[in-house]
Parts: C-alpha cells; structure tokens; sequence
C-alpha cells in the first residue's frame, strides 16, 4: 500500500483558493514567503515522519497475517488435544492413581499439567495474534487519516507560498513600470558615458566599464509567465490521476518539485555565464539561494560582474560584490548572504530604487550595466 511522501499539487488551478490578504510591501510579503515555505516544510516532514509509522504498521501486518495459517493450525491442533484429553478422563485418573509412589504420581501430574498449559498456549498466541492483527489495522487506518490532514495542510501552506511568492514577482513588475522612465533616463545617461569611454566607480571602489542595455527594465514579466503557464500545466496534469484508494492521499508534484524544475533551469545557465571566472561552478548555489529567498537569480551574478569581474577582484575575502565590509571563508556562504541580502533589502530584482541605494554616486551607470549583465544570463 502505497501513500505519498507529500501528497501536494503544484499547480495554483486546483478548486483551493489561498485566503491569504498580501500585505502591500516588499518586506511583508517576502516575509508571508518565508513564513509559508516553514509552514509546508513543518507539515511535509509531518508526513514523512507518518509515512515512516505506516510503512512500519504495513510490515508488522504483513507478517502476522504470514505467521497467522500455521498458527491458526497449530491453535487447531490444541483444541484437538485438549477435547482427547477431556474424554480419556477417567483413563488420566486411573493413570494417575496406578502410580506406585508419590514422586511418580507428582511426575505424572506435573507432565499432564504441561500438556494441557501448552495446548492452551497456543490458543493463547493465536488469540494475541488475532488482537494485534485488529490493533495495527486500527492504527494504520489512524496514520492514513493523520497523513491525509497532514498533507491537507502542506497543501495549503505550499498554495499561500507559491500565491505569496507570485504577488512578489507582480510587485517587481509594477515596480518596474513605475520607474520606467527613470530607467531610460538612466541607460541614456549610461549610454552617453560609454560612447565617450568613461567608466565609473562601482560599490566596491573600483573603475567599471559602462555597458547598456536594450531594454529599460528587467524581463520579471516574462519570467512570470512562464512560471504562470508550468504551474497550469501541473495542474492539468494533476487533474487526470483517476480514482483515489480510500484512506490514502493523492500522490502528485510537491513545491520541492517547482523549487528543482527552477534549480535545474538557472544553475547551468548562471555556470555558462560565470565559467572561467573565480565564482564558476557556483551556479547551483546562486539558483538555490534565489529560490529560497524569492530573488531573481540573475541578480547577484551580474552584480558580481560588475563589482570584482567575476569574484577575480574581489576586495575583501570572497566579497565579489562590494557589499559593505563583509568577508567570508568560502563562496558558497558568501552566495547566500549576498543574496538574502538582497532579498531583505533590495527587493526581488534589479530597480531604479535599488541602485540608488546600492551604489549612489553613479547609480545611473551601475544600473545600466548591471541590467546589462542580467540580460546576457
């Protein structure tokens, strides 16, 4: 008997409709985010933990019922001996008062005794056979209950999570066309700077070529809908499982599942765009970081491009994008931080607003090349 691990629909078309109310900052919402994904987390290990109870309780059934026939033959037979010994009553009397001393007479009715207390163990071991049967069917049937509530809960805390996620995507979009045209003032200014070869001073303190981009704003929007049309497609997917055995959750795609497909997708293109560089073979961490804090994972890379070529210029230890006076020990825990960082204070992907604070003496040119390098991801 199967149960799923996690008995979650990926996709956001199912009959549920999340009722949480978004809050309307960037802040509150990232932090909804991280609230859910805790919540589906606590309740999927919740049904591991139940599956790993069920599994136990379908071995322990399978093997009584293995060991029930021989006992069941073995109880028969003891029924069989004790009738044989009922009916030779007066014959066990007279065994017994045939006997020529005490001794003989205590030996005679201790091996009586055993015969009887054996057969009747058996019995015994049939009927405790026969109870613990009921008892793990009992409680198999509560941990598939459980399971189910359990999954039920994971369910909704991955649609608040993915829901919560998607209002961050739209806020970055709004956000986006809101500074439009501050963007293209900017890349105009930048695009002016890099005809007259000038470059300019990035966050780290270092001279940085200027480059320009086609567009003003960063592509978010089609990035969310190509997350809004394999979401669909999940749920049709969903749709035609077929019938449902009683008592045992829906098998289909868990959120870890959308957090892979979108790992697999970004990892080796961050890795193609950073290889030969210092933070080359990064990629999976850059694409896992961005999933997890709900940025765009072209973000950081591109920053650290322009900030140290790469992690090759790097003016503190694994500090590959001027972010403050912050060192560490190794990349990876380096990746991460810059990219909660960016997350907790800077908002889901590259802005006006963003560069500004992030580089303020030439935001205009640090902004530009920075949505550049985006776009080459």
């Amino acid at each position: 008997m199967r149960i799923a691990a996690l008995a979650i629909a990926a996709g956001l078309g199912l009959s549920f409709v999340p009722t949480t109310a978004y809050a309307a900052t960037y802040e509150e919402l990232q932090q909804q985010v991280e609230d859910a994904t805790a919540t589906y987390e606590q309740a999927s290990a919740n049904v591991d933990k139940i599956k790993g109870e069920i599994d136990a309780n379908e071995q322990r059934i399978a093997d009584l019922e293995a060991e029930m026939p021989a006992q069941r033959e073995r109880a028969a037979e003891s029924v069989r001996n004790l009738y044989k010994l009922q009916q030779s009553g007066n014959g066990l009397v007279d065994l017994l008062l045939s006997s020529e001393d005490w001794s003989e007479f205590l030996a005679t009715l201790t091996y009586l005794d055993r015969i009887q207390a054996r057969n009747m163990d058996e019995l015994k071991v049939l009927a405790d056979m026969n109870a613990e049967l009921q008892q793990e069917r009992d409680t198999l049937s509560a941990r598939h209950a459980k399971a189910s509530q359990e999954a039920d809960r994971a369910l909704q805390a991955q649609q608040e999570a993915l829901a919560a996620r998607e209002e961050v995507r739209l806020q970055a979009i709004a956000q986006a066309e809101a500074e439009r045209a501050a963007a293209e003032a900017a890349i105009a200014e930048a695009a002016k700077e890099a005809e007259e070869n000038k470059t300019f001073t990035n966050a780290s303190g270092q001279q940085a070529n200027v480059s320009t981009p086609q567009d003003a704003s960063p592509s978010v929007e089609a990035d969310a809908d190509e997350e809004s049309t394999k979401q669909s497609d999940s749920s049709n997917e969903g749709s035609d499982s077929g019938d449902v055995v009683e008592q045992e959750p829906v098998e289909q795609a868990p959120i870890v599942s959308e957090r892979d497909a979108f790992i697999a997708k970004w990892a080796p293109r961050i890795d193609a765009y950073l290889g030969g560089s210092p933070l080359g073979g990064h990629g999976r961490t850059f694409a896992e970081a961005a999933w997890d804090y709900n940025v765009d994972p072209r973000w950081s890379p591109a920053i650290s491009c322009i900030e140290s070529s790469k992690g090759a210029i790097c003016f503190r230890p694994h500090n590959a994008w001027g972010w403050g006076n912050s060192s560490w020990s190794d990349w990876d825990s380096a990746i991460r931080s810059h990219v909660a960082g960016l997350s907790a204070g800077y908002g889901y992907t590259i802005s006006t607003s963003a560069a500004k604070k992030y580089c303020p003496p030439t935001w205009q040119a640090w902004y530009s090349s920075v949505l550049s390098e985006m776009n080459c991801i």
